[in-house]
């Protein structure tokens, strides 16, 4: 019986895997400007410092958008579709940044940047949301949680490793090669989408309205936009926080932020089955929280690099520990307009985390965006405590 249970479950992780490597795809799309777009916007364009946080978060604006008919045409057609449409948009995003390299007016390539985020973030909402109803599709319900913390492990693992990478492809061929990456990387992974098979579609199952997924969505979907506000300003900020401070390697912070991401949702992944997602949630956002203070204090680089790997740690189970307690409430048949209003909030966390903290940057300094985000953070354990006593109750 044993033997049997881990045979289901490898072939499970199999399957999953097999898919959720589209989305890695995207996220390490997502990682290669991460270091490089911030200082090229803000010193080489000379444009602010709250409009190089934009730039990055305007990906996560173009996903909010996105989302709601992602998740509906993922409900009527199936995740595969939606998949493929986000591989292209990937691709024609390395376009666009292709594009920039032959101006040399700052509006210009600034504009092309602002479309290649555009195009991304469309990318990131079709392999986001199509991997994990395709990957539910085929393993079932009951695995919502193992196929959401592999996708994750796929999304951040995918930023951990791009990260390095942009910088190491602008170091040896410039913006040119970052953007011949970023072209050929998504057509690949469509070569092999477009052949693998599609999962079932739910037929007959109920479909709940919008509205009503929504009420069920929203109160979870605070407390996760609360915890992503954290990871938003490491991402956007992370790079300027570093030069602010005259240190070198920023992109090994956002590393070891992906790789303690990876590590948990590998090592810990059975967690939430185990002790519930709510307790999983409290103990992730308290972990976090201590990262984005040590980040605040940090008085050398190292240290900082440590703040980031806590807040990985901690940011790790946030999303896969409230969908689970989300999911509860939802139909089958949608399932992935749930995913996507859900996911939603975390594209405004992100969307509004650069300018916002922009402002507090320019005003009170780098460090500073980090105790703000801490305090945030804090507002979501507040909130899912009080949406553990009410569904106790």
């Amino acid at each position: 019986m044993t033997v049997g249970g881990g045979e289901v479950a490898g072939k499970n992780t199999a399957q999953i895997l097999s898919i959720v490597v589209f989305n890695a795809i995207t996220y390490f799309l997502i990682g290669l400007p991460l270091a490089v777009f911030p200082g090229l916007v803000h010193f080489k364009l000379g444009y602010s410092a709250a409009l190089a946080g934009a730039v990055i978060s305007l990906q996560y604006a173009a996903t909010l958008l996105t989302r709601s008919v992602v998740g509906r045409i993922s409900d009527m057609r199936g995740g595969k579709v939606v998949v493929l449409g986000g591989l292209v948009c990937a691709s024609l995003n390395g376009a666009c940044i292709l594009a920039a390299t032959f101006f040399h007016a700052p509006l210009a390539v600034l504009g092309f940047l602002l479309l290649s985020r555009l195009l991304l973030g469309s990318a990131e909402s079709g392999t986001g949301t199509g991997c994990i109803t395709w990957g539910i599709g085929w393993v079932g319900g009951t695995a919502t949680a193992e196929v959401i913390s592999w996708n994750g492990v796929a999304s951040y693992g995918g930023i951990a490793a791009g990260a390095p990478a942009g910088v190491a492809l602008v170091h040896w061929g410039g913006l040119q090669a970052l953007a011949g990456v970023a072209i050929i990387l998504p057509l690949l992974g469509l070569s092999g989408a477009i052949f693998k098979k599609a999962a079932p579609l739910v037929t007959g199952a109920k479909r709940m309205s919008m509205l009503s997924v929504a009420r069920q969505i929203v109160p979870y979907g605070l407390a996760l936009a609360g915890g992503s506000f954290g990871f938003g300003v490491i991402v956007a900020f992370m790079a300027l926080y570093y030069t602010a401070h005259g240190w070198q390697g920023a992109a090994y912070a956002l590393t070891s932020f992906g790789g303690c991401f990876v590590a948990v949702r590998i090592l810990f992944a059975d967690t939430i089955g185990r002790f519930g997602g709510f307790r999983s949630a409290l103990v992730s956002f308290t972990v976090e929280v201590v990262g984005l203070l040590l980040l605040w204090l940090a008085p050398a680089p190292l240290v900082a690099m440590l703040g980031a790997s806590l807040a990985g740690l901690g940011f790790s189970l946030i999303f896969p520990a409230l969908a689970v307690e989300a999911l509860r409430s939802v139909a089958a048949g949608s399932r992935g307009a749930a995913i996507a209003i859900y996911t939603v909030f975390l594209d405004v966390a992100l969307g509004i985390t650069g300018p916002l903290a922009g402002v507090v940057g320019g005003h009170l300094g780098y460090p500073a965006v980090f105790v703000v985000g801490a305090a945030v953070v804090l507002g979501a354990l507040g909130l899912t405590l009080y949406l553990r006593k009410a569904s106790e109750g």
